[in-house]
């Protein structure tokens, strides 16, 4: 009976290990079909935008859908004069602007060195200004011939 039991469970792994491989896969394909999508949609925008432009055609509407031109600035940083921009933003009233972070992969990854030297536990120093949770996952790679 227990061989019976042992057999079942060890059969469930492998089915379940069977199915993460398909969903991880699957995944991975829908991601990249995503990411051409996007690149097509891009193109096609662009097209359009730059034939409405030369049409000078702000809006028009077919098929039940309006279709308008519209500009977004975006802005950043520039990265070796970020605590310029910093200063300078503070300075000039906009200090509500600038906020400091903390990469979370950064943290993760300093917290995990300070358990690792403090046999796995925070300093006090930390306690209460962290939250670490541990999640066990399983990993997939291509078994070597």
């Amino acid at each position: 009976m227990e061989k019976e039991h042992k057999t079942t469970n060890e059969r469930r792994m492998l089915d379940l290990s069977d199915r993460l491989k398909e969903l991880r896969d699957e995944k991975d394909v829908l991601e990249e079909t995503l990411k051409d999508l996007k690149t097509r949609i891009d193109a096609v925008e662009y097209d359009l935008s730059e034939q409405m432009a030369l049409d000078e055609t702000q809006s028009f509407t077919r098929a039940g859908t309006t279709f308008y031109l519209s500009t977004k600035s975006y802005a950043s940083a520039v990265a070796e004069n970020k605590a310029e921009l910093h200063a300078a933003l503070k300075e000039n009233g906009y200090a509500e602007l600038v906020y400091e972070t903390v990469n979370a992969n950064s943290l993760s990854s300093f917290v995990r060195e300070v358990r690792e030297e403090n046999n796995d536990s925070l300093p006090d120093w930390l306690d209460g200004l962290v939250n670490v949770y541990d999640k066990t996952t399983v990993g997939l790679r291509k078994a070597r011939k």
